[in-house]
């Protein structure tokens, strides 16, 4: 049973009305978020068109600050949109769900304004503009709601989708626009990508960087952007339609061998059953021999290969990908479809492989995503003159994963970051040096046999010896 103090309704509920009122009232003093989620309680207790009124209220002072939305602010701003967003869906939609699409309307009409004063590299504000153009989708084909006007209101946002708000809205509306919403709304956007770009007068031209020939102007580099919005619009109306053809023929010429971009045709092309369609897309791209093709073009290429019966060219397309790359994505995909026991052979071969890889940092990449840390320590063992400290990024959970089972391996990473750190001086990190070679002290009762490498007091005993002098580590170091 439950304590009389544990936080759940039964026991606030003992409370009375009177009390958690004085508390919530207590708890909102200085709360300007707490604050309003109560009057949206207060507003649903009377009617829908109240809460509505609120959601408004709160859209109009959005809209007017002009406070920076810093990475401080972020969450907060996040945490005030989730709010009015959910209230949309779960209060306003089920009562009237005409006046809650005219709210997400408004809601996603914030973008610019928010965007406009704010730094969000977490993306955490996009993500709440993306999820309201999934709800307008499901509103705008509640029973009630007007369906006739829907492709013009939707064109108008793809004109002015300048922070990518709108992303995901055709998509999210394509079921309810029906196949007259999309003719009329693909009707739109090819009248509109026709239509000719407003001319920058020379006097008002923007430099935005500067080149060997001089300057580089505003309207240079989104001179097109009319164009290229009607035609990403288009490649949506088309996928939406199921129109294979058409995605395509919004695809421009030069750019249907790009690598990237004939992996999305030829995915569309294997969708709709043109398997053979598919691979003379991709293999138009002179990538099938370069070590550097993306991975999306292989995995492409690999499964329609499979589409066509070709199973076994598949299978040395993997292998061949594998050892070029060390990507473990192709050798799972290699390993899964051989017979059982050969499974062991080919894992050890590829280990085999991996140990003898010219780039060392990729091996031991590799040896940790499989996982294999018995490899990994291995590599570590046999090529520490390879490792390159200053690769922190893998370095550190390289320890880490290493530290229990294999503690000198986890030793010799460790000291890699710690030398490079000291060896070219890099005081922001001495803090960290300091930190590894603590972690160092504390893995060394553990390691029954150094293996010709160091000892811990060794190795510390060479440091004072030839980093003594860098005070800045020293003092950091118990």
């Amino acid at each position: 049973m439950a304590a009389k103090t544990t936080l759940n309704a039964k026991n606030l509920e003992a409370l009375g009305a009177a009390r958690l009122a004085e508390l919530l009232i207590e708890i909102s003093t200085g709360s300007a978020a707490n604050k309003r989620r109560l009057r949206m309680e207060l507003a649903g207790n009377h009617s829908g068109a109240e809460i509505a009124r609120e959601v408004r209220k709160r859209f109009a002072s959005i809209a007017r600050s002009r406070t920076i939305i810093n990475w401080r602010r972020v969450k907060a701003v996040t945490k005030d949109l989730e709010t009015q967003r959910k209230t949309i869906v779960d209060v306003v939609a089920p009562d009237d769900p005409k006046e809650a699409l005219e709210l997400a309307w408004q809601f996603l009409a914030l973008a610019d304004p928010i965007f406009q004063r704010s730094a969000d590299g977490s993306g955490s504000i996009i993500q709440s503009f993306h999820q309201a153009c999934a709800d307008a989708g499901v509103i705008a084909g509640s029973p009630g709601v007007e369906k006739d006007a829907l492709a013009d209101k939707i064109f108008a946002a793809v004109q002015n989708n300048d922070y990518g708000q709108y992303d995901p809205l055709i998509a999210a509306m394509a079921p309810t626009l029906g196949k007259d919403g999309l003719e009329r709304l693909k009707a739109l956007c090819v009248q509109w990508s026709k239509e000719p770009e407003d001319k920058v007068a020379q006097g008002h031209r923007q430099v935005i960087g500067w080149s060997s020939k001089g300057p580089i102007y505003e309207d240079q580099v989104y001179g097109n952007h009319r164009e290229l919005t009607a035609r990403i619009a288009l490649q949506e109306i088309a996928d939406a339609q199921g129109d294979v053809d058409a995605y395509i023929a919004q695809q421009p010429q030069k750019t249907r061998k790009a690598p990237l971009v004939a992996t999305d045709i030829a995915r569309r092309l294997l969708s709709a059953g043109r398997t053979a369609e598919a691979l003379e897309t991709l293999d138009a791209v002179d990538t099938r021999s370069r070590i550097d093709a993306p991975i999306e073009w292989q995995l492409a290429r690999v499964e329609v290969l499979e589409a066509l019966g070709r199973a076994d060219e598949a299978q040395t397309d993997r292998w061949k990908w594998f050892e070029q790359s060390l990507n473990d994505l192709h050798l799972r995909a290699f390993i899964r479809r051989l017979p059982d026991f050969d499974d062991m052979e080919a894992e050890e071969k590829a280990f085999a492989f991996g140990q003898a890889f010219p780039e060392v940092h990729r091996a031991l990449a590799f040896f940790l995503r499989w996982p294999a840390l018995a490899e990994a320590a291995k590599l570590v063992l046999k090529r520490k003159g390879e490792l390159d400290g200053d690769l922190y990024d893998l370095m550190t959970p390289a320890a880490e994963a290493l530290a229990e089972k294999h503690p000198l391996a986890a030793t010799i990473v460790l000291r890699s970051m710690i030398d490079f750190t000291l060896e070219n001086a890099r005081s922001s990190r001495y803090k960290h040096a300091a930190r590894h070679l603590v972690r160092c002290a504390s893995l060394a009762p553990h390691i029954a046999d150094f293996a010709g490498f160091a000892s811990h007091d060794a190795y510390v005993a060479g440091l004072k010896s030839r980093h003594g002098h860098k005070s800045g580590f020293r003092k950091l170091v118990p």
